[in-house]
């Protein structure tokens, strides 16, 4: 189990380099081929929509046919899209083309992934499980921008290459060590009559679907406003963000890789998803008061402290708590993730221009707000766990 769960943290962590090496680069390579920062917003939209619609059909199809195929199958898709925005110069139907596929091909890799880890890992150390996988993902954030950043000095089209080569050698180191995690047995029983994504969304388990979806248009909504937020506060530029998001990237991997992983225990989940909410609510107040680059970091490494915590929890909880195949709940939890990342924004961006201080004070309603979820969730689920007396 520990080799498997190795080889997946490496593909999650070269999965997620290859996305951050493009975030320095991207605004530039679409403002700059003479496009609106409109498209720039609907090339992020689309990628998300596509993600939304996809991950499920991925998830489901990897409960019959097995996770590494598809896993392959992603890989294999990012490495197309990346290389066609790669040559696609000013034309913008190349870049929502690219853009599409790889939304559509992310819930073959990511969605796969995770369900890979909950195959390979037992109710008892799942939560370990999904907090490595957390990890994995935010080093790959943290090391895919600067990355991106330097091989920027070469030209703007050379991290999407640089991305797309990643990508292929991923799915090389794929196709060479990763084992497939599900037995033809468990194949074959999920060959019955096709589960819907919306299967998964029952009982005690729709309230932490919502819960996830809270959580990821919060996040989206930092990261499209906190740029504008910091230069009208601080005057920061794009390399001062990337030191924000870093050191926030850092202070989640530490949490993910350390506490998630070494001290919470099975049944503690849900307490530490509350502590999460609180701990993200302040970091979202604590950003109005920035007042330069390192307390703007130290603000928005308490907020991704708070993500930290709570993403790993709810990914294990609604694992151990499915009634469906690990990968159709795994893929309804990334669509939501998706749905969250195609409205955030929006709303960020719109409530933003209204009050500059206003997406960071409805993140942090929204973060409080999330506790009744985890209210109802653990109340249902403990009166569904109750026995029945006569």
């Amino acid at each position: 189990m520990k080799k498997q769960l190795a080889i997946i943290m490496v593909l999650l962590m070269t999965i997620f380099i290859g996305f951050g090496i493009i975030i320095p680069v991207l605004p530039e390579a679409v403002t700059g081929s003479g496009a609106s920062s409109f498209h720039l917003g609907m090339l992020l939209s689309v990628y998300s929509l596509a993600s939304f619609l996809m991950s499920p059909v991925w998830g489901g199809l990897s409960d019959r046919i097995g996770r590494r195929p598809l896993i392959m199958i992603g890989t294999l898709g990012f490495s197309l899209s990346f290389f066609l925005f790669g040559i696609a110069g000013e034309s913008l139907v190349l870049m929502y083309a690219s853009r599409i596929l790889g939304g559509m091909f992310s819930g073959a890799a990511t969605a796969c992934a995770v369900a890979y880890v909950a195959d390979i890992t037992s109710e008892e150390n799942r939560t370990k499980g999904m907090g490595l996988v957390g990890m994995s993902i935010g080093l790959g954030f943290i090391f895919g921008p600067a990355f991106g950043g330097s091989l920027s000095k070469w030209g703007l089209q050379v991290p999407f290459f640089a991305s797309s080569l990643l990508a292929l050698a991923t799915f090389a180191f794929a196709y060479f060590m990763l084992p497939e995690s599900l037995s033809k047995e468990k194949r074959l029983e999920a060959r019955g009559p096709k589960v819907s994504r919306w299967a998964a969304f029952v009982g005690s388990l729709k309230y932490l679907y919502v819960l996830s979806f809270f959580v990821s248009f919060t996040l989206a909504g930092i990261e499209a406003t906190l740029l504008l937020f910091e230069r009208d506060k601080i005057g920061a530029g794009p390399t001062d963000l990337g030191i924000m998001f870093a050191a926030s990237g850092i202070v989640g991997a530490l949490i993910q890789g350390g506490v998630v992983r070494r001290l919470i225990k099975r049944g503690q989940e849900a307490r530490v998803i509350g502590l999460g909410l609180v701990l993200s609510a302040l970091g979202f107040v604590l950003i109005l008061f920035s007042s330069g680059v390192f307390t703007a970091s130290v603000y928005v490494s308490v907020f991704g402290a708070g993500n930290a915590l709570i993403r790993p929890c709810v990914t294990s909880l609604i694992t151990q708590k499915t009634k469906v195949g690990q990968g159709t709940a795994s893929g309804l939890s990334s669509s939501m993730d998706s749905l969250g990342r195609i409205t955030g924004p929006l709303l960020g961006a719109g409530v933003y221009d209204y009050n500059h201080g206003s997406p960071f004070m409805t993140g942090a309603v929204l973060s409080l707000a999330a506790l009744y979820l985890l209210y109802r969730f653990i109340a249902v689920d403990r009166g569904s766990a109750s026995p029945v007396h006569s």
